[in-house]
């Protein structure tokens, strides 16, 4: 189906209006040309490409790195290993802020788990946890 309005395209792909004008905005999916009648004409192949965004945002990718995915796979001098050493770093990040985040549950824990959740605040262990200050 060629030359669809961005209400069918934005039904199509499953998101909002404002998010494709968004993308637009950033250079992920090109603004499309306008009919005579002033209204944007949208190619078909926009619902993939913005599937493609989709799901690259579902994998944890910033916008910065979804469109550094889309130069390189619209680029015909890269190759598929120049695609898996974006998705490794990724990957890598992604299991470094796993790390951070478990520290910070265990922590978090500990204190919940030290506070019997009654009497004065002055006595909250978390309160008094927050307000101390670790010198290194």
């Amino acid at each position: 189906m060629n030359g669809m309005t961005i209400g069918q395209v934005a039904q199509k792909a499953g998101i909002g209006i404002e998010t494709i004008r968004f993308y637009e905005r950033k250079g992920l999916i090109d603004e499309p040309p306008r009919k005579e009648s002033g209204y944007r004409s949208y190619d078909a192949g926009v619902v993939d490409h913005l599937a493609f965004i989709q799901q690259a945002k579902e994998l944890g990718f910033s916008l910065k790195e979804i469109g550094e995915l889309l130069a390189i796979r619209s680029d015909t001098k890269t190759a598929c290993n120049d695609v898996k050493q974006v998705a490794m770093e990724k990957l890598r990040d992604i299991e470094a802020k796993i790390k951070m985040l478990s520290r910070m549950r265990r922590s978090l824990k500990k204190l919940v788990d030290k506070c019997p959740g009654q009497g004065p605040l002055n006595e909250c262990p978390i309160l008094d946890a927050l307000e101390r200050r670790t010198h290194t």
